[in-house]
């Protein structure tokens, strides 16, 4: 039922407010799902990479996009028709049992990343994002019982300071304390991560 498609980079994908005829999966490249302020300030949702679903709500509410979507590089992305895929959940209801899960789990990241963004310091939002990029590693290349060890930040720190509620010169002066406190050694995107344990204390309580 899903038909291909392919997007440039910085070309939009749907935004805020359009009807949602259908969703859409990640094949290959990123998407950002982002929120504009009156002012133009731009608050990224999420960064998503191959396999991922989004733009899901209008599939069950009926409704317009709640966010906007754009390709972060060249991507090849799958949209999956509302009306079919309703009718297909009917025929498999594990189907519906596995599109809960996954929204179950973003809402958890919804929680954690509004938890992050209104309680947390930049540091301790560093640290954590650092570390999910870590557990996401390991599951990639199917080491589920550790964290990787080598990270590579998919996006730029513009991107980031987006994502994480900063400024890019912010995330540099954190990324160099991180450095200095060996937690971390920064290779330009790429990090190995030194003292796991350490960048868990910094994700709760933000003392470097």
């Amino acid at each position: 039922m899903a038909s291909e498609l392919t997007v440039n980079k910085g070309e939009i994908i749907f935004q805020e407010g359009d009807r949602g005829e259908g969703f859409y999966i990640v094949a290959a490249g990123k998407i950002k799902v982002f929120k504009m302020s009156f002012e133009g300030k731009e608050q990224i949702l999420h960064i998503y990479g191959p396999g991922h679903t989004f733009g899901e709500v209008p599939v069950f509410q009926g409704t317009s996009f709640p966010a906007s979507a754009m390709a972060l590089e060249p991507s090849t992305i799958l949209f999956l028709p509302r009306q079919a895929f309703v009718r297909q959940i009917g025929k498999s209801p594990a189907l519906a049992m596995n599109m809960l899960a996954d929204l179950s789990r973003r809402l958890r990241e919804f929680t954690v990343q509004i938890e992050n963004l209104s309680l947390k310091e930049v540091p301790a939002r560093l640290a954590a994002y650092i570390l999910t990029l870590a557990r996401e590693e390991s599951v990639h290349s199917q080491k589920e019982h550790r964290t990787s060890t080598k990270v590579s930040l998919p996006v730029s720190k513009v991107q980031l300071a987006s994502l994480i509620g900063t400024t890019p010169e912010t995330i540099s002066r954190v990324l160099k304390k991180m450095d200095q406190a060996e937690f971390i050694k920064a290779d330009g995107k790429k990090f190995l991560i030194l003292d796991h344990g350490g960048l868990e204390e910094l994700s709760h309580t933000g003392r470097l």
